[in-house]
């Protein structure tokens, strides 16, 4: 049975550096790439030398020198640690570390995990798929259908020579109220309000709605970049349980008990396709969600980013509620390619209003160009038809990841559906995504999707980038050398 190679140069005997040196550098490039986070966990002396084919002695020496120069810390009992502060980046890259030169760098804010993720979706990783990428495949990806409604939109650019509208361009909004009307949500265009991305969307709702030390509740696991910029924010999080529950929705018990306690603002969730479980919730518990909103006053905030991967039919919470305690958010992203960041808000009229105050502060405006060329993939009806390809490849790619996973021993917590499953492969993830990249293949450790991060046997996985053999048989490899040697 073959194996991938390393990505990694092997440490040389005969180097100007010794193998000490030469292991803590490579540590330390991976600091300050940030791919490894701020608190994340070195492996254990015994398990760096078997990786590396080095004595526990030159793992101890290369240990003793990151932390003598600040980037790690060790923690009695329980191993090395890299430090809250140390990723070192010149213009915006991470500069070169080498044994003699590795420095502590300036404070950044915490937390960082999402970051970290994020930063190593940026990373080459040796050409092969990327099993923790939270995007579809370019290969997927219609590039002629961009390029065909770019060039329509550019035969008429005169309208560029100045700003957009301040809620989008009027065109989109005609398009996105029948995309939703399609999916049985009532929002009138002005109602609408286009943004910079999903991202940006809820960024909208938050700097409108909430004021630093507010409390939110989120759910957990959730997408880390939320919980970062909520946090960032000043907000306190109020993690709610998902992904467990049998009717795909939050666990109502704590939901009420957070609400009754606590009186948060907002809750933020993902009930269709929910990021990393793949869960969606069913209509009872909609309803039952609902009516906590209705009795607390609470506003819900629906992440609806993976909307074309599902039915029309699948139940929202803003379709059930009219938009009263619910806005909606979505884009294309997720669909179209990730560059195109397009997304839009829908909420009630005088909402809308706010939030395009709050979006002129903010931005000014949204890129006219890419929205126009957006309403014109509405209309003509090849975004749905691009959709439709993509699902069809998506059911089959799913279809082959689930079966390589339980070939390989782990555990599906939630059904698979949509891009993501959420799999438990029976040891600590955060130490198995180290062990993987070092061979070039990016995970995403469960670790991440928790809004105080932990240790855990979870990980989240793109079905269309897990399907190569090779990953499932070399987690498999990694999963039982770590059961034998503990």
């Amino acid at each position: 049975m073959t194996t991938t190679q390393p990505t990694d140069t092997p440490l040389a005997h005969a180097a100007s550096l010794t193998l000490a040196e030469q292991l803590a550098a490579r540590f330390a490039e991976r600091i300050g790439q940030r791919l490894l986070a701020p608190g994340a966990r070195l492996p254990s002396v015994r398990e760096c030398a078997r990786r590396h084919a080095v004595s526990p002695s030159t793992v101890v020496g290369a240990y003793d020198l990151l932390q003598a120069r600040g980037l790690v810390q060790a923690r009695p009992q329980r191993g090395f640690f890299v430090r809250e502060a140390v990723a070192h980046e010149r213009g915006g890259r991470a500069a070169p570390a080498t044994a003699g030169a590795l420095r502590a760098a300036p404070p950044r804010p915490a937390p960082v995990d999402a970051t970290a993720l994020i930063r190593s979706m940026f990373q080459a990783q040796g050409g092969l798929p990327a099993p923790g990428m939270g995007t579809l495949p370019e290969a997927w990806l219609d590039a002629p259908l961009l390029q065909r409604a770019l060039r329509r939109v550019c035969a008429a650019p005169k309208a560029w020579l100045r700003y957009g509208e301040p809620a989008g361009d009027a065109r989109l909004r005609d398009a996105l109220a029948q995309r939703l009307a399609d999916i049985g949500i009532a929002a009138a265009p002005s109602q609408i309000v286009t943004t910079v991305g999903a991202t940006h969307a809820l960024d909208l709702i938050s700097r409108t709605l909430l004021q630093p030390g507010d409390t939110v509740l989120v759910d957990e696991p959730g997408w880390a970049v939320e919980y970062a910029r909520l946090t960032r924010a000043g907000m306190r999080l109020l993690p709610v349980p998902r992904g467990a529950q049998a009717d795909g929705g939050p666990d109502l018990a704590v939901m009420e008990s957070l609400l009754k306690a606590h009186g948060p603002r907002l809750y933020v969730t993902v009930s269709v396709l929910h990021n990393p479980t793949g869960a969606s919730i069913t209509p009872a518990a909609a309803h039952q969600v609902l009516r906590l909103a209705e009795a607390h006053d609470l506003t819900i905030v629906e992440d609806d980013s993976y909307a074309w991967l599902v039915p029309p039919h699948a139940p929202r919470l803003a379709q059930l509620d009219g938009l009263r305690r619910t806005i909606y958010v979505s884009g294309f992203s997720k669909i179209l390619v990730p560059q195109w960041r397009v997304g839009f808000v829908a909420a009630a009229q005088t909402l809308a209003e706010r939030l395009i105050d709050t979006k002129l502060i903010g931005s000014l405006s949204t890129p006219g160009p890419l929205e126009q060329a957006v309403a014109l993939c509405l209309e003509q009806g090849s975004l749905r038809r691009h959709a439709e390809r993509v699902v069809a490849q998506l059911d089959a790619a799913r279809a082959r990841t689930v079966r390589l996973a339980r070939e390989a021993g782990c555990r599906f917590v939630s059904p698979p559906a949509g891009l993501f499953g959420w799999v438990d492969v029976g040891t600590d993830t955060e130490a198995l995504a180290q062990a993987l990249l070092d061979e070039g293949w990016l995970t995403a450790p469960g670790t991440l999707f928790h809004a105080t991060p932990r240790p855990t046997t979870l990980m989240r996985v793109n079905f269309a980038t897990a399907q190569d053999a090779r990953f499932w048989r070399r987690l498999k490899q990694l999963v039982d050398g770590t059961r034998r040697h503990s």
